[in-house]
């Protein structure tokens, strides 16, 4: 039954960092309602991609000695591999530096504009010269971290958005559509903040040069959500798929998906989509994962060592959708052990194996048993319907059910007596005891596919079944129409394929210990993809200090230690070390210091000329590429490696000495 066509989104990610467990979970959500539609009748489309704009992007490239362009490419790569080994099924890969992308952000805009809701003025806010960016959360008198200096205060040309015209429209549209923002807890926030009025948004900079021009207006390029956004029309736009009929997004990003998205396409007079649904952040050990706090943790590792189903799994069935959750290796391990190989896999593995040694392979010519199966049906019902509001959680709760019930089932029969039983009515029960288990798992497999993919089918062969039994036969109710979800659907005589173990049990230790050991060499990989300094370079020291038999130091010892203010007079890159700058650096003598410093994937050459940093000054010489170094740049580490100068926010004299 074609019930046309839904078209479904994640966000379009930003590029400042690799893929994580975070934009995992997200997709792989996605990709899993994309497949419960396509079992409900309709044709899904999945759109997910890569937003690859903006200030930071450029200074991450610039960091790494690369173009933007080859910047992006690199890390929007990263994430189309990722997908694909996780085998996430996507249909489509919009990129925002495409120029189909450039043309449809155009054409927004234009629209927007002939309506009469953009106008060209200009942005007053506190800068950072380096960076060149405005600081949106900084206050008068805010140190500027780069320079050691206040933030200046300087006024940009920008075309703004007429926000403020769509407050009393938005509410009246979130009124007329309550499905709209989901689930409650976010509709509440949003209709909070409108309620509170909406000011005018900058939708565009001049000091930013990266990123997609406005045509009519080349000085000008698009500023973050105008154009991020966009991109949901740009992948569809050939394909009659626009309005979405869902974006999935994470919790942090849905006032510009629930309140800027939809007022941008009301001022063009463009459909809107359907529905926005946010769901909660995932924890490391009840904190959110941030690269600052140095806990992220990448799929692939857990994908490689417990399988891909086994990562979908988890995801989907330890985490409320909607509310924020948490991941540990423990749970993870704990919940596969339990719910995978101790229930779905030994369900497998003795059903198939029982039909393997008492009926040769052959299902056998049975109905089953009816309160099994009615019992069975209910379960799947009700598993539908907590699809349907996109409750894996409970969905997954209701299926496992099934496999509890079949388990009892089994052992309360015992068909392993029954087997030893010459008479015709053991024999009967033997045929209806081994259906009921086999058509219970049968029914398992088809209700699971949207989360276990690949387990799934792998059952189904050995079932004797290629792919889940077609949907038309008619049914009292729709989702069993839709999903086929009957009693009796496995043939008598069927053959059943090559038996093997779908979920072995894991020892925890071992397991969490080897994924452990990927997730570093991942982490160092990222890092080095993302042009910053691997852990293990990053937790070696330049200067080894001595060991002692004490951690403490007398006051003798640290008067050893000659720290100086000096002046960055020149920098430059170290031909052929990427992560060197050689510095000439005055502290006062009658000749700068030569320095190398391992901070370049940090700091641009152009950055620290004229700034005052903090020098070990009697430190013996050293030879790095060729180039003598006369001291030590001091600065802190931060989690994942990255190197921040030590600074002064009064203006120290150069050479004056730090006691």
């Amino acid at each position: 039954m074609n019930q046309g066509k839904y078209y479904l989104t994640t966000p379009i990610y930003y590029v400042n960092a690799a893929p994580h467990i975070g934009h995992a979970y997200t997709t792989i959500a996605a990709e899993a309602i994309a497949r419960i539609k396509r079992l409900e009748g309709y044709e899904a489309t999945l759109t997910t991609g890569t937003d690859e704009h903006g200030t930071k992007v450029e200074r991450a490239a610039q960091a790494q000695g690369k173009t933007p362009v080859e910047f992006v490419d690199l890390i929007s790569n990263e994430f189309r591999a990722q997908w694909e080994k996780l085998d996430i099924q996507i249909d489509r890969f919009q990129r925002t530096t495409s120029p189909q992308h450039a043309r449809m952000v155009n054409a927004l805009f234009d629209a927007c504009r002939a309506n009469g809701y953009i106008y060209k003025g200009a942005y007053t806010g506190l800068y950072a010269v380096v960076s060149e960016s405005f600081v949106n959360d900084a206050k008068p008198g805010d140190i500027d971290p780069e320079t050691g200096k206040p933030y200046e205060e300087v006024t940009e040309e920008n075309y703004f958005f007429k926000l403020s015209a769509f407050t009393d429209r938005l509410l009246a549209f979130y009124e007329e559509h309550p499905d709209f923002i989901l689930p409650e807890i976010r509709r509440n926030e949003v209709l909070a903040f409108v309620k509170q009025g909406l000011a005018d948004l900058s939708i565009t900079r001049t000091s930013i040069k990266w990123g997609v021009p406005v045509e009519s207006d080349p000085a000008h390029v698009f500023y973050v959500w105008f154009d991020a956004l966009t991109a949901y029309m740009t992948a569809v736009e050939k394909d009659d798929l626009w309005p979405a009929d869902l974006h999935l997004i994470g919790k942090e990003i849905v006032r510009f998906h629930a309140v800027y998205w939809p007022a941008f396409l009301m001022a063009a007079g463009w459909p809107l989509p359907k529905r926005v649904f946010a769901h909660g952040w995932l924890l490391f050990e009840n904190d959110k994962m941030s690269k600052s706090r140095g806990n992220i943790v990448r799929p692939g590792p857990i994908a490689e060592v417990m399988g891909v189903d086994a990562l979908r799994y988890f995801l989907l069935r330890e985490i409320v959708f909607g509310q924020d959750g948490s991941f540990s290796y423990d749970a993870l391990v704990g919940r596969y052990n339990a719910d995978l190989a101790n229930g779905l896999g030994n369900l497998a593995s003795r059903t198939l194996a029982m039909i393997q040694q008492y009926r040769g392979g052959t299902i056998p010519d049975s109905r089953g048993e009816e309160a099994v199966g009615k019992a069975a049906l209910e379960s799947a019902a009700a598993a539908v319907r907590a699809y349907e509001t996109f409750d894996f959680a409970r969905a997954l709760e209701h299926i496992w059910n099934i496999i509890a019930l079949t388990d009892k089932y089994i052992v309360e029969r015992a068909p392993w007596k029954l087997a030893k039983d010459a008479s015709d009515e053991a024999r009967q029960r033997l045929e209806d005891t081994l259906y009921t288990a086999a058509e219970s798992l049968r029914l398992v497999c088809d209700l699971a596919e949207p989360v276990l993919p690949h387990a799934t089918r792998l059952i189904w062969r050995q079932l004797g079944l290629r792919e889940p039994i077609d949907p038309v036969v008619p049914a009292p109710s729709e989702w069993g129409r839709l999903w086929g979800l009957q009693w009796g659907e496995l043939k008598g005589g069927q053959r059943i394929g090559e038996v093997s173990g779908v979920f072995p049990r894991l020892e925890a230790k071992p397991t969490i210990q080897k994924m452990q050991q990927l997730e570093e060499a991942e982490k160092d990989r990222q890092a080095e993809l993302m042009g910053r300094p691997r852990r293990a370079e990053a937790a070696k020291p330049a200067e080894a200090a001595p060991k002692s038999a004490s951690d403490l130091i007398s006051i003798e010892d640290f008067a050893k230690v000659d720290l100086r203010v000096g002046e960055v007079k020149a920098a430059e890159a170290v031909k052929g070390a990427d992560k060197l700058l050689h510095l000439q650096v005055d502290i006062g003598e009658a000749k700068a210091r030569s320095i190398v410093a391992g901070i370049a994937l940090a700091y641009k050459p152009e950055q620290l000329v004229g700034r005052k940093v903090v020098i070990v000054a009697n430190l013996q010489p050293r030879k790095l590429r060729g180039l003598t170094s006369e001291g030590m740049i001091v600065a802190a580490s931060l989690g994942d490696g990255s190197p921040v100068l030590a600074s002064f926010l009064e203006d120290a004299p150069v050479g004056a000495r730090l006691k």
